[in-house]
């Protein structure tokens, strides 16, 4: 079996020799490249065919945000996922790399187990948890919303209500069996409204899908009201 192959993106030569020495002695992984700045890491991802990145924001040259954005533009990488590192769950930072493409966040300090099965998770094409933490900082930074998305309004025009429904349940940080019992559905069918929606909406995972249900509107942020259900409610 193939293992997970990462790049490690963070300026301080510490913090990468410490992550890169719990990697490499966890099974199913292998560090394939370490970088110390956006543009380093951006190169990596391509010559070391990597599967994730760890990327830190604050980085010199190029940040950890435009190198996210580059990745995720670069159809040779489509499959590359970006995890970013954050010092603190409240940086608004991390919402622009979730914008640009990233999978999800982690804090720096996390334990060394959760980052572990973080980049599994991310791995597996999945956002990081589900995603209720990214979900949550969302709502505090777009609790003065600006414009949507210039394509928001018309792509959201081709979901079904059903649509709409799931997609203000995966915002609110549930998964698929979750959306099944919320919804009197299957796990296997909501996991397929799932997949038609981001294929419909074009992003690459759910932390996207939680990025757009907020800026569109159909789930509204500190409130309950979840747009395209006849109740409101989202639960």
């Amino acid at each position: 079996m193939t293992g997970i192959r990462v790049l490690l993106a963070d300026d301080q030569a510490l913090v990468r020799a410490a992550f890169a020495m719990l990697l490499d002695s966890a099974p199913g992984m292998e560090v394939v490249g370490q970088a110390g700045t956006g543009a380093e890491a951006v190169a990596l991802a391509r010559s070391a065919r990597a599967d994730v990145v760890v990327m830190d924001i604050r980085m010199p040259e190029m940040d950890g945000i435009e190198a996210t954005r580059r990745i995720a533009a670069d159809e040779d990488l489509a499959g590359v996922r970006v995890l970013v590192l954050t010092t603190y769950d409240t940086d608004e930072h991390v919402l622009e790399a979730l914008r640009a493409g990233a999978s999800g966040f982690l804090v720096k300090d996390t334990e060394p187990a959760d980052l572990l099965a973080a980049i599994r998770t991310v791995a597996a094409g999945d956002a990081l948890l589900s995603p209720g933490p990214t979900a949550r900082l969302i709502a505090r930074v777009l609790r003065t919303p600006g414009p949507p998305e210039p394509a928001a309004g018309p792509a959201l025009g081709g979901l079904s209500d059903r649509e709409r429904q799931v997609l203000a349940l995966v915002a609110r940080g549930q998964n698929n069996t979750e959306i099944a019992e919320t919804l009197g559905l299957s796990p296997l069918t909501a996991k397929t409204h799932v997949s038609r929606i981001m294929g419909k909406l074009d992003v690459r995972d759910r932390a996207q899908l939680v990025i757009v249900a907020y800026e569109s509107g159909i789930v509204v942020p500190g409130g309950d009201r979840a747009a395209g259900r006849p109740d409101g409610g989202a639960r």
